[in-house]
């Protein structure tokens, strides 16, 4: 029996006292999880807890686990939206009373705060949650293609979602039939598309079959849609534009913009002379992008999405207003960054209840504060301020929020 782990593992080394040996879903340890919102696999999976982070074990044949294991890592690599890949367990021996070796176990990082589609729409994380599913699905898929990748397996079950500044976040989940090239053809773009379409279609009518859908909502009109929504973003990001001279450098400048609008940078730009006028092709950027990101980081020390980076710089540009308007002087950016960070968003997580920490990240309660401040403010017609949104939210509304917190032991979901 061997282990292949992925550096940095210092974390997982209490994964190492599991009964590996053991067939999965025989497994009787202490460090087992139940996670509610989990999806449903086709193998076994269980959850574990070490050192305080929380792992995802599935059951797989050696060979689809060692291909997942390389592909897993070269998508982190990428800095594509995707599971992070801890290890995997190979070579394991027979099951007690039979002669075959047993299937290896691929190990992952849980995803945190991350829910099933189904989960999505039994809880109400999202207001328009197929609206959401679908784009985010699309971006998620876009992405993928942009870097090379056939998924070959996209749906809703083979993805995890995350909220996201008040939309969903997109994450692979699964790549067991996925292979990545260096550019993909046009036909393997069609068959994960169509592939998609007949996924996705076919989840909604297993929702609507348990009263999970919305009324006014046709699964087969969704399904139908998200080819479109995909090529629409696929042209915007990738269509090459005849330019005149007299009008190159602010359509340029208009083209780059529209891409960060749709949440995507751009890698490289290129312009060829042709005898009709100049032709712009644009590279887009296939990592998951992060120029608010990074910004917010330098600035404050958090690590967000880009989203929730976008939303909270917005709140942090507000503020320095505030303190330059307050104090009659300028502030340093840098200045207003920790300055905020320490009088506004650290007193509003010190006001969140430890039993009720579990319910969002705290970037993304931070973001619910905000919009709940908008909302107060638009019926008292007057700006409420952060620290009174910060109180009627916490005892009003996230309560009411579902939590993610795993559940320690509980039976493996069998296979499908």
């Amino acid at each position: 029996m061997r282990f292949i782990f992925r550096p940095p593992a210092e974390h997982a080394a209490g994964l190492l006292s599991l009964p590996w040996q053991e067939p999965l879903e025989e497994w009787d340890d202490e460090q087992l999880l139940e996670v509610a919102h989990r999806g449903i696999s086709r193998h076994v999976v269980r959850f574990v807890e070490a050192d305080g982070h929380v792992y995802a074990l599935k059951e797989i044949d050696e060979r689809l686990a060692r291909r997942e294991y390389r592909l897993l890592g070269s998508l982190e690599a990428m800095g594509m939206p995707a599971v992070s890949v801890l290890g995997v367990c190979v070579e394991r021996p027979p099951a007690a009373g039979d002669d075959t070796p047993q299937d290896a176990i691929l190990v992952t990082r849980f995803l945190d705060y991350s829910m099933s589609y189904r989960y999505v729409f039994s809880h109400g994380h999202a207001a328009r949650p197929t609206d959401q599913l679908v784009d985010a699905m699309v971006e998620l898929l876009v992405r993928l293609h942009l870097a090379g990748l056939f998924w070959g397996d996209c749906s809703l079950s083979n993805t995890l979602f995350r909220p996201d500044a008040g939309s969903i976040a997109a994450y692979l989940v699964d790549a067991e039939t996925a292979e990545l090239h260096p550019t993909l053809t046009t036909g393997q773009r069609s068959f994960d598309i169509d592939y998609a379409a007949e996924r996705v279609g076919g989840e909604l009518f297993d929702l609507q079959a348990g009263g999970l859908l919305p009324d006014d909502v046709d699964p087969v009109e969704i399904a139908a849609e998200l080819p479109r929504r995909y090529h629409a973003l696929w042209d915007e990001l990738t269509r090459e534009e005849l330019l005149r001279p007299d009008e190159q450098r602010y359509r340029v400048a208009a083209r780059v913009d529209r891409i960060n609008e749709l949440g995507f940078d751009v890698d490289e730009i290129e312009l060829k002379t042709t005898e009709n006028g100049v032709r712009l092709r644009v590279k887009t950027q296939v990592a998951e992008t992060g120029r608010h990101r990074n910004k917010l980081y330098a600035l404050t020390g958090l690590e967000v999405t880009e989203n929730q980076a976008r939303r909270l710089l917005n709140d942090l540009r507000s503020y320095r207003g505030y303190l330059e308007q307050k104090e009659g002087r300028s502030v340093p950016e840098t200045v207003a960054g920790h300055r905020w960070r320490a009088e506004v968003y650290d007193k509003v997580m010190a006001r969140i209840p430890e039993s009720l920490s579990d319910r969002l990240e705290p970037a993304e309660i931070f973001h619910e504060v905000l919009e709940h401040r908008w909302f107060l403010s638009e019926r008292a017609g007057k700006d409420v301020g952060t620290t009174a949104a910060a109180k009627s939210y916490i005892d009003a509304i996230l309560p009411n929020t579902p939590s993610t917190l795993t559940l320690p032991g509980g039976d493996p979901i069998p296979r499908e």
